[in-house]
């Protein structure tokens, strides 16, 4: 009996501290504006495809909250990728935020606005689609400006809310990968005021529009860049691209490009160089005072 009662207690004591870390928060109070009369319902499933956990049919956006012990007083939202049908939200969204909590970063991983998924095997959905690029791309042209307007407000609400996080409003960044990565650059250059423009930016194998890599790049804000020449979308250019954009700008601006590691290597591990990126993530955090090692 006294047995059972310890383990009980280790249980509670394992949920309790599991809940006081994370936490979840909506960014709307009800329907989300431009897309109130959605009606279908967010899912989770692992994904046989995709090998690894993804979200779905997000109507109601909302941030997850990774708190560090210790917080430096930095905060970055993660926007995790999946061509605007799905949420890579382990690989793209929670690894990274629990090893940014880690080091004292507050992380908010971002799930925004996606497509309506008409099944429940919406990896398979977006591959069909992905048939037609053209195709492809006109039908989230909507889509890609209600996910943005999801990270104009968490930046806000982040920045709101700073003094209840330890955050410092000056130190808030934005990370993306693949279709969220294009969320981050939303925010970096469509923003309407400081308030939803963040500090410091990282675009992960982004696929960036001619549209959005039109306007002009407001103030001079800090940009990591990282992709494979290898990538099965063919989308290294256009990190190449966003490169080129910053430095014409003058503005900082660090790039690395691995010989391989596909697309969407996030914080997955193949044994290949590319592993490395977060590393090189955190020197470039650290170079600019967001991350103290």
């Amino acid at each position: 009996m006294k047995t059972k009662i310890i383990a009980f207690l280790g249980l509670f004591v394992a949920v309790f501290q599991l809940s006081a870390q994370d936490e979840v928060i909506k960014l709307y109070d009800g329907k989300a504006p431009g897309s109130e009369d959605w009606n279908w319902e967010e899912a989770q499933k692992f994904s046989d495809l995709f090998k690894t956990e993804v979200v779905y049919n997000v109507t109601d956006p909302s941030l997850l909250v990774f708190k560090p012990e210790t917080p430096n007083g930095t905060a970055i939202i993660i926007a995790p990728g999946g061509g605007f049908q799905t949420l890579s939200i382990n690989r793209e969204g929670i690894d990274l935020a629990k090893e940014l909590a880690s080091k004292g970063v507050t992380a908010f991983v971002l799930k925004y606005r996606l497509v309506h998924s008409k099944t429940d095997s919406p990896a398979k959905e977006l591959m069909e689609s992905l048939k037609d690029r053209a195709d492809f791309d006109a039908k989230r042209v909507k889509i890609k400006k209600l996910a943005g307007q999801d990270m104009q407000a968490a930046l806000k609400y982040v920045r709101d809310n700073a003094a209840q996080f330890n955050i410092a409003k000056d130190k808030v960044g934005v990370i993306g990968f693949s279709a969220g990565a294009t969320v981050a650059l939303e925010s970096v250059l469509r923003s309407a005021s400081k308030a939803t423009l963040p500090n410091f930016a990282a675009s992960l194998y982004g696929g960036p529009s001619d549209d959005i890599m039109a306007q002009d790049i407001p103030k001079e804000i800090p940009l990591f860049i990282a992709a494979a020449s290898d990538d099965q979308l063919k989308l290294a250019p256009k990190s190449i691209a966003l490169y080129n954009k910053w430095l014409a700008a003058g503005y900082p601006v660090e790039l690395h490009m691995y010989a391989k590691g596909g697309h969407g290597f996030g914080m997955g591990t193949q044994n290949l160089p590319v592993d490395t990126w977060y590393k090189r993530y955190e020197d470039w955090l650290t170079q600019y005072k967001y991350l103290n090692k």
